[in-house]
Protein backbone atom coordinates (compact mmCIF):
# COMPACT_ATOMS: atom_id res chain seq x y z
CA UNK A 1 0.00 0.00 0.00
CA UNK A 2 1.29 3.35 -1.17
CA UNK A 3 1.84 6.60 1.46
CA UNK A 4 -1.53 8.17 -0.25
CA UNK A 5 -3.42 4.97 0.76
CA UNK A 6 -2.00 4.69 4.18
CA UNK A 7 -3.23 7.98 4.57
CA UNK A 8 -6.62 7.85 3.00
CA UNK A 9 -7.14 4.67 4.92
CA UNK A 10 -6.47 6.00 8.38
CA UNK A 11 -8.39 8.96 7.64
CA UNK A 12 -11.13 6.68 6.53
CA UNK A 13 -10.94 4.29 9.87
CA UNK A 14 -11.32 7.79 12.13
CA UNK A 15 -14.08 8.97 9.90
CA UNK A 16 -15.86 5.78 10.64
CA UNK A 17 -15.29 5.89 14.47
CA UNK A 18 -16.27 9.59 14.49
CA UNK A 19 -19.80 8.34 12.91
CA UNK A 20 -20.43 5.45 15.25
CA UNK A 21 -22.41 7.10 17.68
CA UNK A 22 -25.14 8.35 14.55
CA UNK A 23 -28.26 5.96 13.73
CA UNK A 24 -26.88 3.06 12.18
CA UNK A 25 -28.69 3.96 9.07
CA UNK A 26 -27.24 7.14 9.06
CA UNK A 27 -23.74 6.06 9.81
CA UNK A 28 -24.18 3.21 6.67
CA UNK A 29 -25.04 6.17 4.50
CA UNK A 30 -22.57 7.92 5.12
CA UNK A 31 -19.54 5.19 4.86
CA UNK A 32 -21.27 4.33 1.30
CA UNK A 33 -20.59 7.79 0.04
CA UNK A 34 -17.73 7.90 0.78
CA UNK A 35 -16.61 4.74 -0.43
CA UNK A 36 -18.19 5.58 -3.80
CA UNK A 37 -16.18 8.54 -3.85
CA UNK A 38 -13.06 6.49 -3.11
CA UNK A 39 -14.24 3.98 -5.75
CA UNK A 40 -14.56 7.11 -8.39
CA UNK A 41 -10.81 8.70 -7.39
CA UNK A 42 -8.91 5.60 -7.83
CA UNK A 43 -5.49 5.94 -6.84
CA UNK A 44 -5.86 9.29 -6.47
CA UNK A 45 -5.67 10.32 -2.97
CA UNK A 46 -8.40 12.05 -1.73
CA UNK A 47 -6.62 15.04 -0.40
CA UNK A 48 -6.31 16.07 -3.92
CA UNK A 49 -9.38 15.95 -5.01
CA UNK A 50 -10.79 19.44 -6.86
CA UNK A 51 -13.68 20.56 -7.70
CA UNK A 52 -13.19 19.62 -10.79
CA UNK A 53 -12.50 15.87 -10.16
CA UNK A 54 -15.71 15.96 -7.97
CA UNK A 55 -17.86 17.25 -10.81
CA UNK A 56 -16.68 15.09 -13.47
CA UNK A 57 -17.42 12.37 -10.60
CA UNK A 58 -21.08 13.61 -10.55
CA UNK A 59 -21.17 13.44 -14.48
CA UNK A 60 -20.15 9.75 -14.58
CA UNK A 61 -22.47 8.92 -12.16
CA UNK A 62 -25.46 10.87 -13.87
CA UNK A 63 -24.49 8.94 -17.14
CA UNK A 64 -24.90 5.67 -15.26
CA UNK A 65 -28.97 6.62 -14.04
CA UNK A 66 -28.31 8.48 -11.18
CA UNK A 67 -31.34 10.47 -10.35
CA UNK A 68 -30.45 14.50 -9.84
CA UNK A 69 -32.02 14.00 -6.23
CA UNK A 70 -29.71 10.87 -5.37
CA UNK A 71 -26.70 12.77 -6.46
CA UNK A 72 -27.74 15.43 -4.12
CA UNK A 73 -27.29 13.16 -1.39
CA UNK A 74 -24.56 11.67 -2.31
CA UNK A 75 -22.89 15.09 -2.46
CA UNK A 76 -24.10 15.90 1.15
CA UNK A 77 -22.36 12.80 1.94
CA UNK A 78 -19.13 13.80 0.30
CA UNK A 79 -19.08 17.84 2.19
CA UNK A 80 -19.38 15.98 5.18
CA UNK A 81 -16.40 13.60 4.79
CA UNK A 82 -14.40 16.48 3.31
CA UNK A 83 -15.63 19.14 6.53
CA UNK A 84 -14.48 16.16 8.73
CA UNK A 85 -11.07 15.61 7.01
CA UNK A 86 -10.47 19.48 6.87
CA UNK A 87 -10.64 19.41 11.15
CA UNK A 88 -8.42 16.40 11.21
CA UNK A 89 -5.81 16.75 8.00
CA UNK A 90 -3.23 19.43 7.33
CA UNK A 91 -3.46 17.85 3.63
CA UNK A 92 -6.86 18.69 3.39
CA UNK A 93 -7.02 22.44 2.53
CA UNK A 94 -10.41 23.37 1.36
CA UNK A 95 -13.92 21.80 0.38
CA UNK A 96 -14.00 20.89 -3.31
CA UNK A 97 -17.78 20.43 -2.95
CA UNK A 98 -17.88 24.25 -2.06
CA UNK A 99 -19.99 25.87 -4.66
CA UNK A 100 -21.40 22.31 -6.58
CA UNK A 101 -24.83 21.07 -7.36
CA UNK A 102 -26.31 18.02 -8.39
CA UNK A 103 -28.17 18.28 -11.57
CA UNK A 104 -31.83 19.19 -10.85
CA UNK A 105 -33.75 16.50 -10.06
CA UNK A 106 -36.94 16.41 -12.50
CA UNK A 107 -39.99 17.40 -10.28
CA UNK A 108 -42.25 14.41 -9.46
CA UNK A 109 -46.33 15.60 -10.05
CA UNK A 110 -48.16 14.72 -6.90
CA UNK A 111 -50.87 11.65 -7.99
CA UNK A 112 -54.31 12.62 -7.33
CA UNK A 113 -57.71 11.25 -7.44
CA UNK A 114 -60.56 12.00 -9.99
CA UNK A 115 -62.85 13.64 -8.22
CA UNK A 116 -65.48 10.56 -9.19
CA UNK A 117 -62.27 8.42 -7.38
CA UNK A 118 -62.70 10.43 -4.41
CA UNK A 119 -66.30 10.32 -3.69
CA UNK A 120 -66.32 6.95 -4.46
CA UNK A 121 -63.61 6.02 -1.75
CA UNK A 122 -65.07 8.34 1.16
CA UNK A 123 -68.54 7.10 0.52
CA UNK A 124 -67.98 4.01 3.35
CA UNK A 125 -71.14 2.15 3.82
CA UNK A 126 -71.87 0.52 7.41
CA UNK A 127 -73.24 1.40 11.06
CA UNK A 128 -70.48 -0.19 12.52
CA UNK A 129 -68.27 1.63 14.69
CA UNK A 130 -65.05 1.41 12.83
CA UNK A 131 -66.83 2.34 9.56
CA UNK A 132 -68.10 5.20 10.95
CA UNK A 133 -64.85 6.52 12.16
CA UNK A 134 -63.35 5.87 8.85
CA UNK A 135 -65.82 7.90 6.95
CA UNK A 136 -65.19 10.63 9.44
CA UNK A 137 -61.92 10.21 8.92
CA UNK A 138 -61.58 10.04 4.88
CA UNK A 139 -64.39 12.50 4.56
CA UNK A 140 -62.52 15.18 6.74
CA UNK A 141 -59.45 14.32 5.16
CA UNK A 142 -60.58 15.28 1.28
CA UNK A 143 -62.97 17.89 2.44
CA UNK A 144 -59.97 20.26 4.13
CA UNK A 145 -56.86 18.73 2.51
CA UNK A 146 -55.12 17.70 6.00
CA UNK A 147 -51.76 16.21 6.41
CA UNK A 148 -51.98 12.64 8.19
CA UNK A 149 -50.07 13.75 11.23
CA UNK A 150 -53.14 16.65 11.49
CA UNK A 151 -55.23 14.01 10.78
CA UNK A 152 -54.14 12.11 13.90
CA UNK A 153 -53.08 15.02 15.85
CA UNK A 154 -57.09 16.19 15.70
CA UNK A 155 -58.13 16.92 19.16
CA UNK A 156 -62.16 17.41 19.81
CA UNK A 157 -61.95 20.75 20.71
CA UNK A 158 -60.20 21.86 17.51
CA UNK A 159 -63.52 20.72 15.61
CA UNK A 160 -66.45 23.37 15.21
CA UNK A 161 -69.16 21.63 13.39
CA UNK A 162 -71.87 24.44 14.61
CA UNK A 163 -69.48 26.70 11.97
CA UNK A 164 -68.27 23.74 9.74
CA UNK A 165 -64.64 24.94 10.47
CA UNK A 166 -61.91 22.86 12.05
CA UNK A 167 -59.02 24.40 13.54
CA UNK A 168 -55.38 22.62 12.62
CA UNK A 169 -51.83 23.26 13.78
CA UNK A 170 -49.99 22.14 10.64
CA UNK A 171 -46.50 22.19 10.16
CA UNK A 172 -43.76 24.75 12.17
CA UNK A 173 -46.92 25.00 14.47
CA UNK A 174 -48.66 27.56 12.05
CA UNK A 175 -52.07 27.43 12.91
CA UNK A 176 -54.96 27.90 10.03
CA UNK A 177 -58.83 27.39 10.48
CA UNK A 178 -60.21 25.26 7.50
CA UNK A 179 -63.77 25.15 6.19
CA UNK A 180 -65.76 21.46 6.75
CA UNK A 181 -67.77 20.29 4.10
CA UNK A 182 -71.22 19.45 4.41
CA UNK A 183 -70.58 15.50 4.00
CA UNK A 184 -67.93 15.49 6.40
CA UNK A 185 -69.76 17.29 9.24
CA UNK A 186 -72.39 14.77 9.16
CA UNK A 187 -70.03 11.66 9.18
CA UNK A 188 -68.08 13.55 11.93
CA UNK A 189 -71.48 14.03 13.80
CA UNK A 190 -72.53 10.18 13.48
CA UNK A 191 -68.79 9.17 14.48
CA UNK A 192 -68.58 11.29 17.45
CA UNK A 193 -72.15 9.98 18.80
CA UNK A 194 -70.21 6.22 18.52
CA UNK A 195 -67.02 7.67 19.75
CA UNK A 196 -68.31 6.66 23.07
CA UNK A 197 -69.00 2.95 22.95
CA UNK A 198 -65.05 3.11 22.85
CA UNK A 199 -62.84 2.70 25.56
CA UNK A 200 -61.14 5.84 25.38
CA UNK A 201 -58.08 6.76 26.62
CA UNK A 202 -57.22 9.61 25.07
CA UNK A 203 -60.17 12.04 26.22
CA UNK A 204 -59.09 14.52 23.71
CA UNK A 205 -57.99 12.60 20.44
CA UNK A 206 -60.83 12.88 17.68
CA UNK A 207 -60.21 9.97 16.28
CA UNK A 208 -59.07 6.64 18.43
CA UNK A 209 -57.96 3.39 17.67
CA UNK A 210 -59.76 -0.05 19.23
CA UNK A 211 -58.09 0.28 22.16
CA UNK A 212 -59.01 3.99 22.96
CA UNK A 213 -55.64 5.56 21.66
CA UNK A 214 -55.41 8.23 19.82
CA UNK A 215 -55.29 7.12 15.99
CA UNK A 216 -51.66 6.87 14.72
CA UNK A 217 -50.63 8.29 11.53
CA UNK A 218 -49.16 4.51 10.56
CA UNK A 219 -52.90 3.25 11.49
CA UNK A 220 -54.59 5.72 9.06
CA UNK A 221 -52.53 4.94 5.71
CA UNK A 222 -53.22 1.14 6.58
CA UNK A 223 -57.38 1.66 6.73
CA UNK A 224 -57.04 4.02 3.59
CA UNK A 225 -55.14 1.83 1.94
CA UNK A 226 -57.62 -1.43 3.01
CA UNK A 227 -60.86 1.12 2.13
CA UNK A 228 -59.41 1.72 -1.57
CA UNK A 229 -59.21 -2.14 -2.32
CA UNK A 230 -62.83 -2.61 -0.44
CA UNK A 231 -63.99 0.41 -2.66
CA UNK A 232 -62.82 -0.82 -5.72
CA UNK A 233 -60.01 1.67 -6.37
CA UNK A 234 -57.07 0.38 -8.66
CA UNK A 235 -54.32 1.69 -7.33
CA UNK A 236 -52.33 2.60 -3.68
CA UNK A 237 -53.52 5.58 -2.18
CA UNK A 238 -52.27 6.96 0.66
CA UNK A 239 -53.18 10.07 2.60
CA UNK A 240 -51.18 12.64 1.04
CA UNK A 241 -52.99 11.76 -2.11
CA UNK A 242 -56.03 13.08 -0.55
CA UNK A 243 -54.29 16.27 -0.14
CA UNK A 244 -53.60 16.10 -3.58
CA UNK A 245 -56.84 15.96 -4.54
CA UNK A 246 -58.50 18.25 -2.34
CA UNK A 247 -55.72 20.71 -3.69
CA UNK A 248 -56.48 19.82 -7.60
CA UNK A 249 -60.10 19.47 -7.29
CA UNK A 250 -60.44 22.83 -5.38
CA UNK A 251 -58.23 24.65 -8.10
CA UNK A 252 -60.18 23.06 -10.92
CA UNK A 253 -63.25 24.68 -9.86
CA UNK A 254 -62.34 27.89 -8.33
CA UNK A 255 -58.91 28.70 -10.13
CA UNK A 256 -57.71 30.50 -6.52
CA UNK A 257 -53.96 29.48 -6.08
CA UNK A 258 -53.63 32.05 -3.27
CA UNK A 259 -57.21 30.53 -1.38
CA UNK A 260 -55.65 27.02 -2.11
CA UNK A 261 -52.42 27.90 -0.46
CA UNK A 262 -54.27 29.19 2.55
CA UNK A 263 -56.05 26.12 2.61
CA UNK A 264 -53.13 23.78 2.57
CA UNK A 265 -51.06 25.99 4.62
CA UNK A 266 -48.12 26.30 2.56
CA UNK A 267 -45.79 28.80 3.16
CA UNK A 268 -44.44 29.59 0.05
CA UNK A 269 -46.39 30.03 -3.26
CA UNK A 270 -44.33 27.68 -5.24
CA UNK A 271 -45.48 25.04 -3.30
CA UNK A 272 -49.25 25.52 -4.34
CA UNK A 273 -47.86 25.51 -8.12
CA UNK A 274 -47.20 22.22 -8.42
CA UNK A 275 -51.19 21.68 -8.81
CA UNK A 276 -51.54 24.12 -11.45
CA UNK A 277 -49.66 21.72 -13.73
CA UNK A 278 -52.12 18.84 -12.46
CA UNK A 279 -55.00 21.07 -13.25
CA UNK A 280 -53.34 21.51 -16.68
CA UNK A 281 -52.93 17.90 -17.27
CA UNK A 282 -57.12 17.18 -15.98
CA UNK A 283 -57.95 19.85 -19.18
CA UNK A 284 -55.44 17.83 -21.91
CA UNK A 285 -57.12 14.73 -20.56
CA UNK A 286 -60.54 16.08 -21.07
CA UNK A 287 -59.58 17.84 -24.47
CA UNK A 288 -58.17 14.51 -25.69
CA UNK A 289 -61.04 12.27 -24.45
CA UNK A 290 -63.69 15.36 -25.56
CA UNK A 291 -62.11 16.90 -28.52
CA UNK A 292 -62.94 15.77 -32.17
CA UNK A 293 -59.28 17.15 -33.35
CA UNK A 294 -57.52 15.20 -30.39
CA UNK A 295 -57.43 12.24 -31.87
CA UNK A 296 -54.32 10.38 -31.90
CA UNK A 297 -52.40 11.04 -34.85
CA UNK A 298 -54.20 14.25 -35.86
CA UNK A 299 -53.48 18.12 -36.42
CA UNK A 300 -54.35 18.42 -32.78
CA UNK A 301 -52.88 15.69 -30.88
CA UNK A 302 -50.90 16.58 -28.36
CA UNK A 303 -51.77 18.79 -25.91
CA UNK A 304 -49.92 22.31 -25.95
CA UNK A 305 -46.83 23.28 -23.97
CA UNK A 306 -47.42 25.41 -20.76
CA UNK A 307 -46.02 28.18 -20.94
CA UNK A 308 -42.48 28.91 -18.56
Amino acid sequence: MNAPSRVDATLLDAYGRYLATRPAHTRDAYLRDVAALKALAGEEPLAGLSAADLRRFLAILHGRGLSGRSLARLLSGWRAFFRFAMDRDPLFKDNPCRGLKAPKAKRRLPSALSPDEAVQLVAIEGDDALALRDRALLELAYSSGLRVAELSGMNLSMLDLASGEVRVWGKGSKERIVPVGAPARAALKAWIARRVSFPVRDTEALFLSRTGRRLAPRAIQQRLAEWAVKRGLKRHVHPHMLRHSFASHLLQSSGDLRAVQELLGHASIASTQVYTHLDFQYLAKVYDEAHPRARKGGPLGKAPKTAK
